[in-house]
């Protein structure tokens, strides 16, 4: 039975259309929108199609590789995404992807990032010990501090105020109280102060190796680090009380050797004593070690400088996070400087610092960790290494000053390390991906072209079988993707969503389910009007019977998209973004332009026409006579 007529009104759902229309592209050129017309319907290209460079970093902060927490992670994607617009690189994203990534994209150019991820954590330790970080059996070398102006300066420091040693006439960078306030200061390690091989155990002497606490999955990995340098090695190693003498005694070259063999992993896990009191363990493994190695501030660790010394320091009495500000600055001579500025409560802990090194309080510091003038050193550590270890001439109490023979670019990037090392977590990169501007435009044109061909083959089949329903689903189609661009360039300007070449083939798996939808709703029509109802009482019960099947369909569809999103990383989630967004669009048209087309296409003669109107056989067989039903029959 035909539906009352007048009870459906098409206009209405057109005209809910055309509003939502004039609302999105109302959005495209006027909300938060710059620049030129064309430039206004651009919508935000990924990488893969513009070309950029693309860092992923995995963030750890134990060496047992557990994850930081989801708070250590979004602030370690601050700051990380400061030092990025410090760097002065613009429209540069830094998001996290799942429970440890930090991804990082610049879209437009190519440029190298490894930076970003690298000095994450900040730490101030007084230095206790020195030995040579060879790693080889030969006399240990000298402390002397390189006289360069790189970031990773050792520093010389003249006090202000009250105290007033005499400055060093050295070339090497220095740290001297700000001239805004404080006394005392850093001076540089003393080229005479050479660590020896036989170097005695200070009277604060830590504990040795077997009585340091440590996690349960640490003490596993020792166990297999037992085993692979033997237990003779090992007991051996765990006795050491200091660096072991080769020259006095050459065998023990021969005992120790297995160490030499270690990977940074491995040596990561032994204690502090032993890293340090071996001397086949070299800075070569050390600076090696997984990020976080060293990262605890409540345990003395072992750090090289510069690659050639190794350190025993004490634990960190100051952080990263105590430090407020630094920066590269010109002082009164016109050099460049780095400037220190710390907290409320860092300043008091910097002080206590100074103090504690410059009294050499319990007599921590050994000869062979003492500056030119018999004063403790204080290691400025980043990560796993040591940017500097001025010997501390006062007590400072207020801020400092880094000064050396720096250029802008040094004392820059020295300042940007201070500035954003107080990072919670630490990083390992584990891809880098630099695509050029024109592989870029050809992903787009090669996706363009694939979106093309996929809706122009749809539209020829659609024509060729529907005849005049073809142009409804020429037009839908149409529809569907001035929703999906309009769509696309106001997400994208708004929360950040950039299509890539994985998004576009998003959109062309939608086009399937566009045409499926399609094809369920005329092939029900023609069973309707097979059935004996008139075209116009045929298009709403078609419509009735076949909308909970495209419901249906598409509700799979977007649950699938879904499904993917919330479980997949990185490209894979702009394909599910974008199959999700164009299955719900198709909803839309489907809803609000395909039924009221439909409906008013009835009303016309020419739907009434098997040539013109696509229902082929469906209408010839209405109206033939209808033959008596004989069950036992098949239809040919």
């Amino acid at each position: 039975m035909a539906p009352p007529q007048g009870q459906m009104r098409p206009g209405r759902q057109l005209a809910v259309l055309g509003f939502i229309f004039v609302v999105l592209y109302l959005l495209v050129f006027f909300a938060g929108a710059s620049g030129s017309w064309k430039d206004r319907l651009e919508p935000k290209l990924g990488l893969d199609l513009i070309g950029g460079t693309r860092v992923t970093l995995e963030a750890t902060n134990s060496v047992d590789g557990k994850p930081p927490t989801a708070e250590n992670l979004e602030e370690a994607r601050e700051i990380i995404e400061s030092r990025v617009n410090a760097f002065g690189v613009a429209e540069a994203e830094v998001v996290t992807e799942g429970n440890r990534n930090i991804v990082i994209s610049l879209p437009g150019e190519n440029r190298n990032l490894d930076d970003v991820g690298e000095a994450a954590e900040l730490r101030f330790r007084k230095v206790l010990k020195g030995a040579s970080g060879s790693g080889v059996a030969e006399a240990p070398p000298a402390v002397t501090p390189t006289p360069s102006g790189s970031a990773a300066p050792t520093g010389s420091a003249t006090p202000s105020g009250s105290a007033t040693p005499t400055p060093t006439g050295s070339a090497s960078p220095k740290v001297t109280s700000s001239p805004s306030g404080g006394q005392g200061g850093m001076a540089p390690a003393s080229p005479s102060a050479t660590p020896s091989a036989s170097a005695t155990a200070s009277p604060s002497a830590t504990p040795t190796a077997s009585s340091e606490p440590v996690p349960a999955s640490v003490e596993e990995q020792r166990k297999v680090v037992e085993q692979k340098v033997g237990a003779a090695a090992w007991q051996a190693a765990n006795g050491l009380q200091a660096p072991a003498d080769l020259s006095a005694d050459p065998s023990l070259a021969e005992k120790f050797k297995p160490f030499g063999t270690l990977s940074p992993q491995e040596v990561a896990v032994l204690p502090a004593q032993m890293q340090f009191n071996v001397p086949t363990i070299g800075c070569a493994q050390l600076d090696q070690r997984p990020p976080a190695s060293i990262s605890d501030p409540k345990q003395q660790v072992v750090s090289c400088e510069d690659g050639a010394s190794k350190y025993l320091l004490d634990q960190a009495k100051v952080l990263g996070t105590d430090v407020s500000d630094a920066d590269a600055v010109l002082d009164q001579t016109n050099a460049w400087v780095v400037s220190l500025d710390f907290t409320g409560d860092g300043q008091g802990k910097w002080t206590s610092l100074t103090r504690e090194a410059f009294n050499n309080e319990g007599q921590a510091c050994d000869a062979t960790a003492l500056g030119q003038d018999g004063k403790c050193r204080v290691a400025v550590v980043l990560d796993n290494k040591i940017v500097s270890s001025p010997e501390i001439q006062g007590v400072l109490t207020g801020n400092s000053q880094i000064t050396g023979q720096f250029t802008q670019k040094d004392a820059s990037t020295l300042a940007g390390q201070l500035r954003y090392g107080a990072l919670p977590v630490t990083f390992e990169q584990q891809e880098a991906q630099n695509v050029t501007a024109t592989l870029g435009a050809s992903h787009l044109r090669a996706g363009l072209l694939a979106a093309g061909i996929g809706m122009l083959l749809v539209i020829i089949y659609a024509f060729f079988y529907y005849r005049l329903l073809g142009s409804v689903i020429f037009l839908s189609l149409i529809l569907s993707a001035l929703l999906v661009f309009g769509a696309l360039v106001v997400l994208g300007r708004q929360i950040g969503f950039t299509l890539t070449l994985a998004g576009i083939a998003g959109m062309i798996v939608s086009l399937g389910v566009a045409a499926d939808s399609f094809v369920i709703y005329f092939e029900r029509l023609k069973d309707e009007i097979r059935e004996g109802r008139s075209p116009r009482s045929a298009v709403p019960r078609a419509w009735i019977r076949a909308r909970r099947t495209i419901i249906s369909a598409n509700a799979i569809t977007l649950l699938s998209a879904v499904v993917l999103y919330v479980v997949s990383v990185g490209t894979v989630k702009g394909f599910a973004f974008a199959l999700g967004l164009a299955t719900v669009l198709d909803l839309v048209v489907v809803f609000l332009f395909r039924h009221p087309i439909m409906t008013m296409f009835a009303r016309t003669r020419a739907f009434l026409s098997p040539r013109v109107s696509g229902l082929g056989r469906a209408l010839p067989a209405r109206n033939q006579p209808t033959q008596p039903r004989n069950p036992r029959a098949k239809e040919a």
